[in-house]
């Protein structure tokens, strides 16, 4: 019954939580979107059964139309003009580089990306440490570091992957792995409890087998069993 209930856990836990989430997400949004939506548009005023996720889509649809808008020569001019405000207001332009910055490196797909797992020495000679490899190191860094053969390295914590640090490693000094990026995930989430396989490999437990009556083995007071006489 214990296996049985971790099992099924396992299964609906996932599941139950990625709801949860969805939908405490849904009505955050819908609980500040829809009170700025006219009457006239807003569903809310025709029926009485609460529906979630149209605030997500009037913001889907409103951003749609913004970035359809900012992609024109009139909508370019309209941004570059803002920022240029922004860019002279003290603290508003510090908070909103920072927030820009933060949101095109999410949306910029061809540099979030990791190539591939590795191990690289951290915190010292001899401790190996799983670690993902960003890009070959470029720019000031690249430049001033003593080797100039290096590697963009993201050293996740456990169990907790999205905070670490960012290491420029020389080639030489890293270790690539065979193991997909997602394994490698899973390895560092369960603090090594997750191994994969090695390509090729099954992983296998030898079978126990039951004690023979071999006459040298001791028994349980270390004393050998006396052969037998014929």
């Amino acid at each position: 019954m214990r296996t049985n209930f971790l099992t099924g856990l396992a299964v609906v836990l996932p599941v139950l939580l990625t709801f949860y989430v969805v939908w405490t997400f849904a009505g955050f949004v819908d609980d500040r979107i829809l009170p700025l939506v006219p009457d006239a548009f807003n569903p809310l005023m025709h029926y009485e059964v609460e529906i979630r996720g149209i605030g997500i889509l009037v913001f889907v649809i409103f951003t749609t139309i913004i970035g359809a808008i900012a992609k024109g020569y009139v909508g370019r001019q309209i941004v570059g003009l803002g920022e240029a405000v922004v860019s002279r207001t003290p603290v508003v332009r510090w908070i909103y580089n920072s927030v820009k910055q933060i949101v095109e490196t999410i949306l910029n797909q061809q540099n979030t990306t990791f190539e591939q797992a590795c191990l690289v020495e951290y915190p010292r000679r001899g401790i190996w440490a799983v670690a993902f490899i960003s890009t070959e190191t470029r720019g000031e860094v690249a430049d001033k570091a003593a080797d100039d053969d290096m590697l963009s390295v993201f050293l996740p914590t456990t169990p907790n992957p999205t905070s670490g640090f960012l290491l420029f490693v020389p080639k030489k000094d890293v270790v690539v792995l065979d193991m997909e990026l997602e394994d490698a995930a899973k390895l560092v989430i369960s603090a090594g409890l997750v191994v994969p396989p090695t390509k090729g490999e099954v992983l296998s437990y030898p079978k126990k087998e039951a004690p023979g009556k071999d006459p040298a083995a001791p028994d349980v007071l270390g004393h050998r069993i006396p052969e037998a006489k014929a």
